[in-house]
C-alpha cells in the first residue's frame, strides 16, 4: 500500500510517524513546502505523478485548504480512502464526493473512555449532559508565540469553536443531532488574538436531553470532562486523567481508572479503522453535520 500525506505541520508529522509505525505501507509520500531530505516530497498536489497509484490519502493541511484538496482528489483518484483532518472546513460548505470514501479525523472517538460510556448508556436514557473543555492557548505549543498559531486567527480557521469541534462531534455521536437553544461566542480574556476564546452552547439531543458545552482557551488548569445524568445514575468522564466515576441513586460512587495510553495510540486506532472495518470513524456526512452545527452557532450566537 502507498500513502500520501498532504501537509506536514505538527499534525501531518504525527500522521507520518503513526503510518510509518503501522508498517503496512511500502511508501509514504508528503506534500509540503518544507525541504525534507530523507522523505519523498512534492510541493503541490498538482505535481504528484501517477496520483492514482496511492491507496490512502491523509489531508493534514490548513483547514481553509481542505475543500479544494478534497475536490481535486475526487476528480483525480478513484475508489480510495481519504482521511481529512478536522474540522472539515472553516465554515459549512456543500460538497459532493462521488468517487472515493472520505472520513474525518475526529480521533477522540477512539479514546477508551467512550467505549465504556457507550456500554454504560446501553440501557439508559441521558436527561442532562454537561461537557467542559478548557486549556490555556499560550500553553498549547510553549516553544511558539501563541499569537502566531492559526488558532489565534479567525481568518485562518482558528478560534475555540473550530479548534475544539471534537466536542461537538462526540456530543452528536453519543447523543444525536444537536438542536441549538442558545449560544455565546466571544473573546473575554486579555489574550492577543482575534478569534473567540470562549463558546458556551445549550442544546437538546435525542429524547430532549439537555446538553451544555463550554469550550475555552483561558483555563490554566487543562480540563476535558463530561458529566452525564440519567434517571438512575450519573457518570463523570475525565478524558485527561482517564477516569470514570459512576454514581447511583443510593449514593454509591464507583471510580474506574482506565488503562493509560499514549496520544499516538488513538491515531493508530483511527488509521487502522480507516484501513479496516471503519468502526467508530467519523463519516463525511457526520463531519458535515458538525460543520452545520458550528455555522449555526457562528450565525446565531450572542457576544
Amino acid at each position: 500500500m502507498r500513502a500520501l500525506i498532504i501537509g506536514y505541520g505538527s499534525i501531518g508529522q504525527r500522521h507520518y510517524d503513526v503510518l510509518a509505525s503501522i508498517g503496512s505501507f511500502e511508501a509514504i509520500h508528503i506534500i509540503t513546502s518544507q525541504t525534507l531530505n530523507d522523505l519523498t516530497t512534492f510541493k503541490t498536489l498538482e505535481e504528484v505523478p501517477n496520483i492514482d497509484t496511492y491507496d490512502y490519502f491523509v489531508i493534514a493541511s490548513e483547514t481553509y485548504k481542505h475543500f479544494d484538496q478534497l475536490i481535486y482528489l475526487d476528480r483525480h483518484v478513484n475508489q480510495k480512502i481519504i482521511l481529512c483532518e478536522k474540522p472539515l472546513f472553516a465554515r459549512y460548505q456543500e460538497i459532493t464526493i462521488e468517487n472515493n470514501r472520505v472520513y474525518v479525523g475526529y480521533v477522540l472517538r477512539f479514546h477508551p473512555i467512550f467505549a465504556s460510556i457507550r456500554t454504560l448508556l446501553n440501557e439508559e436514557t441521558p436527561i442532562s449532559v454537561s461537557i467542559k473543555t478548557g486549556s490555556y492557548l499560550p500553553a498549547w505549543r510553549p516553544q511558539r508565540d501563541y499569537r502566531t498559531l492559526y488558532s489565534a486567527s479567525s481568518e485562518q480557521g482558528g478560534g475555540v469553536l473550530l479548534d475544539l469541534s471534537h466536542e461537538i462531534d462526540y456530543a452528536q455521536w453519543l447523543f444525536g443531532p444537536l438542536r441549538l437553544l442558545s449560544s455565546y461566542q466571544g473573546k473575554i480574556s486579555d489574550l492577543e488574538i482575534d478569534s473567540d476564546d470562549i463558546t458556551v452552547i445549550t442544546a437538546q439531543g435525542d429524547h430532549n436531553a439537555l446538553i451544555t458545552l463550554s469550550l475555552d482557551y483561558i483555563s490554566k488548569i487543562p480540563m476535558r470532562e463530561m458529566s452525564i445524568h440519567t434517571n438512575n445514575q450519573s457518570i463523570l468522564a475525565d478524558m485527561i486523567n482517564n477516569t470514570l466515576k459512576i454514581g447511583t441513586k443510593e449514593g454509591e460512587i464507583q471510580t474506574i481508572a482506565l488503562e493509560p495510553f499514549e496520544r499516538n495510540d488513538l491515531f493508530i486506532k483511527m488509521h487502522r479503522s480507516a484501513l479496516g472495518d471503519k468502526e467508530n470513524l467519523c463519516t463525511l456526512h457526520e463531519g458535515l453535520t458538525v460543520m452545520k452545527t458550528i455555522s449555526y452557532i457562528q450565525e446565531h450566537h450572542h457576544g
